[in-house]
């Protein structure tokens, strides 16, 4: 009997070892998943199963990242609908089964899509924004909706009133996130998702991205769809990826981009030929390229010293890869190009805002920004900035303010046009943020945010790629590439060779792999 029992044990041993281990999702690419399931070794329900996990043991227990507002409580369901249809005819788009991290503030079929605030708790649409529907009908998965800086309000924090307390770096929990996206930064970056989507205003995208050693991109104004998105500022305001490498930030991309009826901005991309993104992830991207050296971009009194010098070596891994460094390369009449203060804002939140609560009013509880801030229902660091707005004018686009705003814009994109073509770049780049992340709570050191001007002025694309890290490796930096519009397969070139050469991307110590 003994024997026997010894044997059995020795058998069932010899299964244990013999048996694979079970996928590993962090730091997992879009493409390492997809070779798992091809294989047979990965199912989604499985996968998905992996990144429910991680979310229950970091966002609220452990590290608490506190990034997700949400969990899609069908996402189980979802994951073996997928694994059905691709047992009988394969994947069904090139995002089959790949979690995805949506912001708070993109409508989504069955999820809460609050912006941030109690004051628009419990609106639920009836339809998904255009980048969502997209990558559904490309095969991929809501996986949860992520914290967001109120109204998409602030550049620096990720703290709302509908999910208390701040969210997290996860390089450093007491450290920011930046930025309104901070949530889908924080989320992707410990992953709880094999990507994300944001939105960017003046740095949303970005300033994240940055802070969480992602790529996040900002594309052209009218190549990507803004239908969906509660706005912040529709003159500025862009939608886009977020991810752990370039390659799968292009995946993404590839799916959200083109014309939208639904965002008239997007008619701009009508009849144009959209490129295949992932032609321009070339090893060998910055052989031969010229890049110029943005200084008005991030010089200044506060510039942080260690950000300086990872700059300065990200310039010389540029350098090494085969392009060529013009520094400085300077923007002549920068200076004199400016919107006057004393003009008032062309349309902007007050009016963006009221026209998006005016169409939703069958299923919003709330009808105006005045009943905004009558509820009283929002987190009291938004309040100064509501009330300020319901104050201020709501000025069309035929008003003279948004004529003055028009002529503004157009400045600075021939300035930049113009220092491009005297000095035969392919792109800019510059420190996204001169500053390292703050301390979560802290407004009064310098914050360091580079992204305000020219992206969201022009209207032309910029890409967030990490750089390296500072305070002794802790705490990530990102580069900026920019450029010229519809350039998004150059800067994505640059971007992808940039990233191959050095591989700054390191998971955050805070979330490791789950055993």
């Amino acid at each position: 009997m003994a024997r026997l029992l010894l044997l059995l044990l020795a058998a069932i041993g010899l299964c244990l070892a013999q048996a694979p281990a079970p996928f590993e999702v962090t730091e997992a690419s879009i493409a390492q998943i997809h070779a798992e399931m091809r294989a047979g070794r990965l199912t989604c329900r499985q996968l998905v199963s992996q990144y429910l996990r991680r979310i229950d043991a970091y966002d609220k227990n452990g590290p608490a990242i506190n990034a997700i507002v949400q969990v899609n409580p069908a996402a189980a369901q979802q994951a073996d609908e997928l694994d059905r249809r691709f047992t009988q005819s394969g994947f069904i788009g090139p995002l089959h089964c790949v979690p995805v991290i949506v912001k708070e503030n993109f409508e989504t079929v069955g999820l809460q899509s609050a912006n941030g605030s109690l004051s628009l708790a419990g609106f639920v649409s009836a339809k998904d924004a255009f980048q969502v529907r997209r990558i559904k009908e490309a095969g991929g998965l809501v996986l949860a909706k992520s914290n967001m800086a109120e109204w998409a309000f602030s550049p620096y924090e990720t703290v709302s009133s509908i999910l208390p307390g701040y969210t997290k770096n996860p390089y450093a929990p007491d450290r920011s996130t930046a930025g309104s996206s901070g949530g889908t930064a924080a989320a992707v970056a410990a992953s709880f998702g094999a990507a994300g989507l944001g939105t960017d205003t003046g740095n949303s995208i970005r300033g994240p991205s940055s802070h969480q050693a992602l790529v996040g991109i900002r594309s052209t104004r009218g190549l990507t769809s803004r239908g969906g998105v509660i706005p912040l500022a529709l003159l500025a305001d862009i939608a886009g990826p977020m991810a752990r490498s370039v390659a799968d930030a292009v995946a993404v991309f590839q799916v959200i981009v083109g014309e939208d009826p639904d965002d008239p901005v997007t008619a701009a991309a009508h009849g144009r030929k959209l490129p295949r993104y992932a032609d321009a992830l070339l090893v060998t991207g910055l052989q031969g390229a010229r890049i110029g050296v943005l200084r008005q971009a991030y010089k200044s009194d506060t510039t942080d010293p260690e950000v300086e010098q990872v700059f300065y070596k990200a310039l010389g891994d540029l350098r090494r890869a085969g392009a060529a460094v013009i520094d400085p390369a300077t923007i002549e009449g920068l200076d004199a190009i400016k919107r006057p203060e004393s003009m008032g804002p062309c349309m902007g939140f007050k009016y963006d805002i009221n026209r998006f609560l005016a169409a939703h009013a069958d299923t919003l509880p709330v009808k105006s920004l005045a009943d905004v801030i009558k509820s009283g229902r929002f987190h009291p660091s938004v309040r100064f900035r509501l009330e300020q707005a319901e104050k201020g004018p709501a000025n069309g686009p035929d008003s003279p303010e948004c004529q003055a705003d028009t002529s503004y814009r157009e400045r600075l994109r021939s300035a930049v046009n113009k220092t491009m073509d005297a000095l035969r770049l392919d792109a800019f780049v510059y420190p996204t943020w001169s500053n390292p992340p703050r301390l979560i709570g802290d407004l009064n050191t310098p914050h360091g945010d580079n992204s305000q001007l020219f992206s969201p002025v022009t209207g032309f694309p910029a890409i967030n790629v990490p750089m390296g890290y500072t305070r002794g490796g802790r705490l990530p930096a990102g580069m900026t590439f920019y450029g010229r519009a519809w350039s998004e397969s150059t800067l994505i070139r640059l971007a992808y060779a940039y990233e191959q050469a050095t591989h700054h991307r390191r998971p955050p110590v805070s979330t490791p792999p789950l055993r």
